[in-house]
């Protein structure tokens, strides 16, 4: 894209709409009607990222099911306070 340095001016309009440049745009690979997300990295310090990952690449990301629970041990171990009670 550009050197690590350089600094991109978008504008906000009246509306609150952020206008991203063509190529940050490009850089993120974001189209539109996709979504971008703003991580806040310190106090008033945002990183913008694109949320365009498929939902599929989040599978397996917990691990592998140790167990099937029912909806009534659910239940249960919520009114018990917690996954102690399962």
């Amino acid at each position: 894209m550009t050197d690590k340095n350089t600094v991109i001016v978008a504008n906000v309009t009246s509306r609150g709409c952020l206008i991203l440049p063509l190529s940050v745009r490009q850089a993120l690979h974001v189209d539109a009607g996709d979504v971008v997300e703003f991580v806040e990295v310190e106090a008033g310090r945002f990183e913008l990222a694109a949320a365009t990952g498929s939902v599929q690449l989040l599978k397996g990301m917990f691990g592998t099911r140790k167990a099937n629970v029912s909806i009534e041990k659910m239940n249960r171990a919520i009114a018990g306070g917690g996954a102690a009670a399962i």
